[in-house]
Order: C-alpha cells, then structure tokens, then sequence
C-alpha cells in the first residue's frame, strides 16, 4: 500500500524555508550521495551543489569549496539532512547578494513563479483578498457556514488547509474548471483526502493559467501563508482580468483605430489592455500624463480623479483635484468610487503607497461595472471577424496553458502572437530538452530587428529536426509569419515529446526504450482487461470514447476509490456525455494528472487530447510503482505531467505493470515513423491513425 508522508525537518524555521517540492527533490539528492559514498561530509558537497539548478552557471565547484569553507566546519565530518539544507541556504544567500538584489522578496505571485526565501506577506492583500473572498463566496453552500473570515486573524490559512476554498475560488475565476462532484467536501477530512483536494487544486489552477512551480499539496494542507496567499492572489488575478480581450469584450476595439492597431491589441498582455483602456480615458478627459504602471503613476491619485470624473462625472467632485495633499485626494477618490459602487480592493493608503496588486484589481473592477466603451455594433463585428475558429482557439488555449505550467520565465498571454520571435518556443526547448539551444546566437525581446526574430526561428526549426519532429520544408520565417496551423502542429509535436520521454524516463517500465502512442493504447487496454473489465479500444478516435465510460473505468483501475459510480452517468445523451467529460477530467486532475483538455475533446473525440490524457493517467500509474521502491523520489523532469505530490491513496494495480510492459515497449524513435503529425511550410496538418 502506498501512503503519503512529506519530508519532516525537525527545526521549524528550516522547514519553513522550503516547499515540499524542493525538499523532496533535496532529500533524493541527499539520500543518492549518501547512497554512493556511505555517509556525506562538506567535502562531498561542491560535487553536487554546482550541478542544482539554483548554483548552476553561477559558481564553480572551487568557489563553492570557498563559501562552505567559511564556515568553520570541519570538512571531514559527517553531516545529516538539516545540515546539508543549512549549507544550501548558505550558498543561496551568497548568490542573492551576487545578483545584488532578491526576487524571492515578494508580496505575490503575479510575477514570480518560485518563492522559497524571506517571504513578506502584505496585510492590506490579505485583507483584501479576504474580502474578495466573502463577497463572492458567502453564498456558497459548504463555505458559508465559515464565512465571512476575519482579516486580522489566520481564519484564511486554516479555512484553506482542506483544499475545499481554494478549489471552489477557482470556479469562482473560471466556471465549470472543477466538477464539484470531485471535491472532498465535508468538515472532518483524512489526509488523503485534504491532499486530493490539494491536488485537484493544484492541476486545476495550472489549467486555468496559474504559475505553481515548485508548490506541492503538502505545502497548501500546512498552510503556508506565503504560498497560500500567492496562489489566491494569482486565481483572483485571473477571473478579474478574463475579459480584458476582444473574444470576450469586443467592444475594445474602440481602443484602436485600424486594422493593424487592432492586430496590436490582440498581442497585449491583459495588465496592458487594461492600462490602454485607462489611458483611453484619461486622455478624453484631458490627463496630460500617461500612465504606465499601477504603482507609481498613480500614486498621487490624480490619475484616478480623472478616470472616475470620466466614467462617472454624475458623482464628480471638484475638491478631489483641488486637493493638494495625495493622502486627501485618494480618500476623495475613493469616496466618488463608493458613490458608483466600485469601492474595492483599496484604501487610501494603498494608493499612497503604490501597491500594484491591489490597484490593479482596482481599475479592473472599474472596467467590469463602468468601461465606458460604446456598441458600435460595425467595429464590434469587425473584431469578432478575427477570431479563430473553434477547433484553433480550443488547442491555442491547452498549448499556451500547457508552456505556462512549465515555469519558463515568460509568461504566454497570446501563443500565436507571443511565439512569433521565437524566444519562448527556445525557452520551452531548453526546458524539455536542456542544452539543446545555443543562447548565444539567441536574441531576447524587445526584438526590433525582423532578421533576429527569424534567426530565433530558424534555431527553433533546426532543434525540431534533430528531435526527429516532422518539419517538411518549414524555416523559421514561416513562424515570424505567424502561420497558425504550423505553429499548432509544431507545438503538438513538442507535447507529445516531452510527454513520450517521461514515460521513457520510468525506465523501471520501459527500460529505457522509447515509447510509441501504439504503447499507451496498448497500455490501456491490458489495464482494463486485467481488472476484468470489457471495454476496449481500437485507436484513440474511437468514437465509443465520447460517452467517457472507457475513462473513468481506466481511472477506477489504476485507483479504484477515486471515481464515485453512482455519480456516472450512461453517456447516451450529450447532457449525459458533458456529465461524465467533466467529471473525468476532475477525477482524473485530483489523482495527480496535469492536463489541459476541455470536456468538449472528451465529446468530440478529440485525438490529440485523447492521448494526453491516456498518457497521463498511464505515467501517474507507472509512477506510483517507481514512489513505492524509492521513498524519496524526484521529481520526474522538468516538465513533469503530475504534481509531484500526487494522490496519496493506495493504488491497486490488477497485474505487474512493469512485467507486463517491460518487454513490449517498441524500440522507434519519436521520428516520421512514429509522429502521428507531419507539418508542411504551406501550414498542412495530417493526424494518422494509431
């Protein structure tokens, strides 16, 4: 049986200065060396320190020898666990103080997607976020009952411990994410059952568009406010700025003047939309200004005097730009935003002090009760016209979700616009497949030179190749281009590698051999057949897959507890198949799979989704085998398909996976004799059967 504990370190301070994700990933680094050398001393270290990622491109082994041996410990001696994380948060302190400043100092997430060290936590977001969290949630029928939360106390971080807010938060930011139906929802929770939740969480916010790089649901069931906090404020970021875009709010396109200027809009962040649409109407308005941040552009509140006179001017006031002293006019401002109803987020002191977060939640709750914007019904049909169709926008959406979760330092915001300089598909490349790109002949935005961006392109084509992805007469000019059915296919290609070699990398399974999509079916169907089960499939656009029963049979065989039968329904009509597609992708997040479908590729059969989500209810059950023979494993590459603390329940497998897999895996490469997808330059996609 398999059961869940996290890595326990008996000083609380020392704890408290990792996640479970990292200690985990220590404790493997640890335990190996351990197991090689017989005991660990300070001499062992440099060997390992400069290999980890934190150290690595910064110092040498020698220079690491120098910092350790400032020290004063004796090099010789035997060190344990605790002593081996002291010296890493040593040497990470030297290396903050190198950089000459600290990214870890942060009161969010919004931008960083990593956070180990001296955390600072804002009381005025906490509150806020607590008052967010009573408006929309006070309602709700299980939360209610311990609503509304006190700011001034940790009635958040105790309420949060069960997972059960943090996952109907983030149906509050993008409904239907989670199937209530999978939510362990009931006041005396196990710790299984609080770290499903977790989980469930976890895979669902990735999803939805969440960075949580390096946080485990051990780390949410302790309550960490920092990260807590962190992950909260990134849900709330999301829902309030889901409709600065022209798919939802066409009406933006008042923004702009032409064509070519609405093409720009299409590539702008939210946080940018959202500063064009406030800079829109301050210069109607005649601010002379514009404003670049929502720090300390605003900090005198002037800016805001103007918007609201704006947007507003039946509650206009002139003692509010009359004021001289800022503190004055913010309160002004706050009252006239009272007077609209749009008095949220902030107080006076906020403002004064330039907190990002809370103005930027500010002036997005501006936008969502008074844009101020007309219905032109001609532009706005104008903008509608560039949409993509269904299909493209479905996969633009599980692709830049996709890279998202892979906690590269640039953040997607629109894949076909943001890929066209090719830093960000470089970035993905060297993280699924590290050392493959030459940065020196890579050149980083703001890139103004068109002939840079190619040859950002041209690399990317040239390391698809040496993969073996299928590349028929693509260049780099055709990504510049902006070609959206090569960029798709392109894309595809790099998911399914990156899922194919963690399936490869359980070597215990496959012995090292690669692994092909006949592999995975094949997989599926021995693990049905082995718990007795009659479903079977001949490929994976089998259309006996729309009604979802041959997945949640798959999910109760490798788990048998994780799926409620009596919620499943026949499948039959399309009400009863959106029932069961939704369910499974909840069930199927909670057992610890990080996919990125939608209930309608479940429906329509959708091949590619089919596969990922087959490939990952297989690696998580391969896996448990591998976390059973290894109490301290790590994290299965960078771009891991499961949240490296995945469900803690035991997992009852029908027969010896590794046996039955180990001889039958096909020795092909992830080449044009196994790619299901072939890409031309003239933008052709052909999917082959499997």
């Amino acid at each position: 049986m398999s059961k869940f504990e996290g890595v326990i370190v008996s000083d609380q301070w020392l704890h408290c200065q990792f996640t479970q994700v990292e200690l985990r990933t220590l404790k493997s680094k640890f335990v190996s060396l351990k197991n090689q050398k017989g005991k660990v001393t300070f001499e062992d270290l440099p060997p390992l320190m400069v290999k980890l990622k934190a150290f690595r491109d910064i110092y040498n082994e020698d220079e690491i020898r120098g910092i350790l041996g400032e020290s004063d410990e004796n090099v010789t001696k035997d060190i344990d666990f605790e002593a081996f994380l002291r010296a890493y948060l040593n040497l990470q302190s030297q290396v903050i103080e190198k950089q000459g400043s600290s990214r870890r100092l942060s009161s969010s997430f919004l931008k960083d997607s990593i956070t180990t060290l001296l955390h600072t936590i804002s009381d005025s977001e906490q509150g806020c976020y607590v008052a967010h969290i009573n408006s929309y949630l006070g309602d709700d029928k299980f939360l209610k009952q311990f609503l509304p939360l006190d700011p001034a106390t940790n009635d958040l971080f105790d309420l949060a411990k069960d997972g059960i807010l943090l996952c109907k938060l983030i149906n509050v930011a993008v409904p239907g994410t989670i199937d209530d139906r999978a939510i362990n929802a009931k006041r005396n929770l196990s710790l299984w059952e609080r770290n499903e939740n977790h989980t469930l969480c976890l895979n669902s916010a990735k999803a939805i568009g969440c960075t949580v790089v390096n946080i485990g649901a051990q780390d949410l069931v302790e309550g960490r406010p920092h990260l807590v906090l962190g992950l909260i404020s990134q849900i709330i970021k999301i829902q309030l700025l889901a409709d600065l875009n022209l798919k939802k709010t066409p009406q933006l396109v008042e923004l702009v003047d032409d064509s070519q200027d609405i093409e720009e809009l299409l590539s702008l962040s939210p946080e940018k939309v959202l500063l064009k649409w406030m800079n829109f109407h301050l210069q109607r308005g005649g601010y002379q200004k514009t404003v670049k941040n929502f720090s300390s552009d605003v900090k005198d509140a002037e800016a805001y005097a103007y918007l609201l006179n704006v947007l507003a001017p039946e509650h206009s006031s002139p003692a509010t730009l009359d004021a001289k002293d800022p503190y004055e006019r913010a309160n002004l401002v706050l009252d006239h935003a009272e007077r609209m109803g749009c008095k949220r987020y902030l107080t006076p002191r906020d403002i004064a002090e330039g907190s990002s977060n809370l103005n930027l939640a500010f002036v997005a709750h501006l936008f969502h009760h008074r844009s101020g914007l007309s219905s032109d019904t001609k532009n706005m049909s104008f903008a509608t016209m560039m949409a993509d169709d269904v299909q493209t926008s479905r996969e633009e959406r599980c692709f830049r979700l996709w890279i998202n979760s892979l906690g590269i330092s640039t953040y997607v915001y629109n894949l076909f616009e943001d890929v066209r300089n090719g830093w960000i598909l470089l970035e993905v490349l060297d993280k699924i497949f590290p050392g493959s790109v030459n940065w020196k002949q890579a050149t980083k935005p703001p890139i103004r030179m068109p002939f840079r961006k190619v040859e950002n392109c041209n690399q990317v084509v040239k390391i698809g190749k040496h993969l073996r992805f299928s590349l028929v007469n693509v260049a780099g000019n055709d990504i510049v281009q902006g070609n959206k059915k090569l960029i798709l296919a392109l894309l595809w290609q790099l998911m399914r590698f990156t899922m194919l070699q963690l399936l490869k990398n359980l070597r215990s399974h496959s012995q090292g051999r690669e692994i092909s999509d006949a592999d995975i079916l094949k997989w599926a169907n021995r693990k049905l057949k082995s718990t007795g089960r009659t479903s079977h499939i001949e490929s994976f656009k089998d259309k006996s897959l729309s009604n979802g029963l041959f997945f949640l049979e798959l999910l109760s065989a490798v788990e048998p507890r994780v799926v409620n039968w009596n919620l499943v329904t026949k499948g039959e009509k399309d009400d009863e198949k959106r029932l069961n597609a939704t369910y499974i992708i909840s069930v199927a997040r909670k057992l610890g799979c990080s996919i990125f479908l939608l209930p309608d590729d479940i429906m329509e059969v959708n091949q590619k989704m089919i596969l990922t989500l087959t490939a990952s209810i297989m690696y998580w059950s391969l896996q448990q085998q591998t976390e059973d023979t290894d109490p301290f494993p790590s994290p299965a590459g960078t771009a891991t398909t499961t949240t490296p603390e995945a469900s803690p329940a035991p997992s009852v497998c029908g027969e010896d996976e590794s046996s039955s897999l180990g001889g039958e895996f096909s020795n092909i490469s992830v080449d044009d004799a196994t790619s299901d997808t072939t890409v031309s330059s003239e933008g052709v996609l052909v999917v082959d059967d499997v």
